[in-house]
């Protein structure tokens, strides 16, 4: 029997909705990680059923390290502003130029197989697709740029 803890638990860990926790959990047998798994295999299943969709909508998010002397933008779409709009989809695009700033990637696809900063067990493509699955709407990251103040000083430095 799973319990109501053991759905909201993986509820609060994932975001996705109470009923598809609870279905993870019965075919897991309760086994939590065993769940996560199903979860994540099903994220990339609604993800790839959506990649024909288009993108209409999305935000820009920055972030600037502490020192100011790191920082990121980066631009991630949506299928409709309903989702771009929403707070839990603009805290991704926040985590990503984060994660941007601190892991350099040189372009999206690289960036989208790098572990995800915040939680290194969890690949920034797997993480994207949760979101899919939680919003029901295709995610994708379009373009980003990242910015070190040690590098311009570096470059423009045979200059002065």
């Amino acid at each position: 029997m799973i319990s109501t803890e053991q759905i909201k638990e993986l509820r609060e860990r994932t975001g996705i909705s109470i009923s598809q926790c609870k279905k993870a959990l019965e075919e897991a047998g309760g086994d939590m990680t065993k769940a996560l798994e199903l979860l994540r295999a099903k994220g990339t299943e609604v993800a790839d059923k959506k990649a024909a969709r288009a993108l209409r909508a999305g935000v820009v998010a920055c972030y600037s390290h502490n020192t100011g002397t790191i920082g990121a933008m980066v631009q991630l779409n949506a299928e409709t502003d309903f989702v771009s709009n929403n707070s839990e989809f603009k805290v991704l695009a926040d985590d990503l130029a984060m994660h941007i700033a601190a892991m350099n990637p040189a372009s999206v696809s690289e960036l989208l197989e790098q572990a995800f900063v915040k939680e290194p067990s969890l690949i920034v493509d797997a993480l994207v697709k949760q979101y899919i699955q939680k919003f029901g709407e295709r995610i994708d990251v379009a373009r980003f740029s990242r910015f070190d103040s040690a590098e311009a000083v570096a470059e423009s430095g045979s200059d002065s």
